[in-house]
């Protein structure tokens, strides 16, 4: 044997599992003189092997008949217990057992026929070998499979930092909603949507009133508090279809697809209603903030593109300041027209 070879199986521990003390005997020798001295543990009956830690040898002999079990018996307890080879050693040369201990999971199969005894130690060192291939197989399918593992959750983390960074890169730092950016490339997809099955979009422009004001009044804090009930009220009256975007300063825009302009002015009543409450609240007096809004749609306005629609609810908004602030007006074709 090869430096190598000695090297690899300096360790080697060995199971012969023998009734007859001389053939026991006769293996264990051979094996000892391959393997050296010491590598080889000798037992005469099942109940004997299973009082051994099957699972700390390298490989089993197992003879077939027993006086307490056959080898297939006693095969399919080993498995049961652990993933030790076992090479199934037998004077029965039946090929029915053979394949029988092969299906049950024996990696080999000696008879005791002839020179058995000197192709034993060859059967033994193929087995060794091929159960250590086996164990590196398995040791590199498990790094493989740790590596893939660590890529996918590398790649799960960069997928959530990368959506995180699209997500602050489109909402507006101070009142969560969309930023102005975002809501112009939302604005073209869903557009064209309605477009094409024919449903009704409103847009919604809304305006705080007398913000300024109320900013240079009581300070730019509670100006930046005010917007960020705004945004809050705004967002809670969402659908998760719809959209809400602060539209730049103290203006605020939202798109509500599948929805008339009837049916958003009472969401815009309500967010009105809302906001003033809240901002009752936060400004400590009886009044609080009012809002102006504009409201146009597709049934209504029959915008060909989204500047028209846009334009439409600005258009109505506008009609609401004039009109005194503090209301809801609805886009009429008719009177813009005019």
């Amino acid at each position: 044997m090869q430096e190598k070879d000695r090297w690899e199986l300096e360790q080697l521990k060995l199971l012969i599992i023998e009734d007859d003390q001389d053939q026991r005997e006769l293996i264990r020798e051979t094996l000892e003189e391959r393997f050296g001295a010491g590598t080889v543990v000798a037992v005469d009956s099942r109940r004997a092997a299973l009082q051994q830690d099957l699972a700390a040898f390298d490989l089993i002999l197992s003879d077939y008949n027993l006086p307490d079990a056959n080898g297939i018996q006693l095969l399919e307890d080993i498995k049961a217990l652990c993933g030790t080879p076992v090479i199934m050693v037998t004077g029965e040369n039946v090929g029915r057992i053979a394949t029988e201990a092969i299906r049950l999971g024996a990696t080999d199969y000696v008879v005791k026929f002839g020179d058995y005894l000197f192709t034993i130690p060859l059967v033994v060192e193929k087995n060794l070998m091929v159960a250590k291939m086996r164990r590196e197989n398995e040791h590199l399918r498990l790094e493989v499979e740790r590596a893939l593992s660590e890529v996918r959750e590398k790649n799960l983390q960069l997928e959530k930092s990368l959506k995180r960074i699209e997500e602050v890169a489109a909402t507006d730092p101070l009142t969560g909603l969309y930023n102005r950016r975002h809501f112009g490339k939302v604005l073209d997809q869903i557009f064209a949507e309605a477009q094409r099955y024919d449903a009704d979009l409103s847009c919604v422009m809304i305006d705080l009133d007398g913000y300024k004001q109320l900013n240079d009044g009581f300070g730019h804090q509670v100006g930046d508090q005010l917007l960020v009930i705004a945004g809050k009220v705004i967002a809670a009256n969402m659908r998760k279809m719809d959209v809400a975007a602060r539209y730049g300063g103290d203006e605020f825009v939202l798109l509500l697809p599948r929805a008339s302009a009837e049916e958003s002015a009472r969401v815009a009543q309500r967010i009105r209603e809302e906001v003033r409450q809240a901002s009752c609240i936060l400004l400590r007096r009886n009044e609080g903030m009012s809002m102006s809004v504009g409201i146009g749609s597709n049934r209504t306005d029959a915008p060909s593109g989204t500047e028209q629609l846009i334009a439409a609810a600005d258009a109505a908004l506008y009609r609401a300041k004039a009109a005194g602030r503090n209301r809801v007006v609805i886009s009429d074709p008719a009177v813009a027209g005019r």
